[in-house]
């Protein structure tokens, strides 16, 4: 189900059971991946696998209710500003509905940031997802505050909604409660929601208090459940790329009986995932299932798997967990 439409999935005590806004008010919700990037063998682009891929994301083989394409797990950082506004382009146009869109928009320039802010705002996009200018460290928050804050007068767009991405392992610059309650309090309409890719639980879990009805995303399934328990809207994760049909099995029925056996799994599963370079071995998942080695293309400076790893991935994550991807669209 394309997300900008109203989830059916989650029970109806979902608010009064967990004392914060029903998962029906967010603009987002639910499974969202930040879409792997196909290279082609001259290393451009490969917009006809990015589609494939896309469109079996958002199928129930899929399980994702979302697209973040240019995340982390995108390669985003690798692309140039018009490979991201084509490929944006290229799902428009080949019919997946744009409100389902969160695409990755942040860059250490303010002015690039602008242009693929508001080139999604044009496309339609139900919102962006904003990492802050990372290549200074340690800016002060007032000059943080500053570039978000120009960014939006920039853009001037009414609809826009804008996802923080709060990444310090890879970024070493975060938001601080102090300037996520700063930014809401100035731009309530448009700044509505967060990915938490600390790693750390607890400053997810004080979000979720500091802010209720903020669309706070934990970027890792580990984290799925406690954080639909707490009032986040789901998850934003790599893996989904391979295994977010089961995200979705639980995120619909988190209240279910069996919830924690099943996060206990979808946990397990993506322990094994990280214990290898992710991307890589993400693409060599895709690869596997379709295939199609064309998948294993990465751009520097990331490089495919040895061969060596390439099978003790697929021992690991294929055999130990009885792991299969069903690639076909009619599923």
């Amino acid at each position: 189900m394309p997300l900008g439409t109203k989830m059916q999935t989650m029970s109806e005590g979902a608010e009064t059971m967990t004392g914060k806004p029903s998962i029906e008010d967010f603009n987002f919700s639910g499974v969202i991946a930040p879409v792997l990037t196909p290279f082609g063998e001259d290393g451009a682009p490969d917009p006809d696998r990015f589609i494939e891929h896309a469109e079996w994301l958002l199928s129930d083989a899929g399980g994702c209710t979302g697209l973040a394409p240019f995340g982390t797990t995108s390669e985003a950082n690798s692309l140039g500003l018009d490979e991201r506004m084509e490929l944006l382009e290229d799902l428009v146009d080949a019919g997946i509905e744009p409100l389902s869109l969160m695409p990755g928009t942040g860059t250490c320039s303010l002015q690039d940031t602008a242009i693929l802010t508001q080139h999604a705002m044009d496309l339609g996009c139900g919102g962006v997802l904003m990492l802050p200018p990372f290549y200074y460290k340690m800016p002060s928050e007032e000059g943080l505050f500053r570039y978000f804050a120009e960014v939006f007068e920039e853009v001037g767009d009414d609809r826009l909604k804008v996802y923080l991405y709060h990444i310090p392992p890879i970024s070493q610059v975060g938001f601080p409660l102090t300037l996520i309650d700063r930014l809401r309090k100035e731009f309530p309409e448009t700044v509505v929601g967060l990915k938490d890719s600390s790693g750390d639980w607890n400053n997810m879990k004080e979000i979720l208090e500091a802010f209720p009805g903020f669309e706070m995303f934990p970027g890792t399934e580990v984290y799925l459940l406690d954080g639909l328990k707490h009032g986040a809207a789901g998850t934003i994760s790599a893996s989904a790329n391979v295994s977010g049909k089961l995200m979705r099995e639980l995120f619909d029925d988190w209240q279910g009986a069996d919830a924690e056996a099943k996060q206990a799994k979808i946990s397990a599963l993506r322990t094994t995932i990280q214990s290898f370079p992710m991307i890589p071995t993400l693409k060599m998942l895709v690869a596997h299932f379709r295939n199609d080695k064309g998948w294993s293309q990465l751009r520097p400076p990331f490089t495919a798997l040895s061969t060596e790893e390439a099978k003790r991935a697929i021992g690991a994550i294929i055999s130990e967990h009885n792991f299969t991807m069903d690639v076909s669209l009619e599923a």
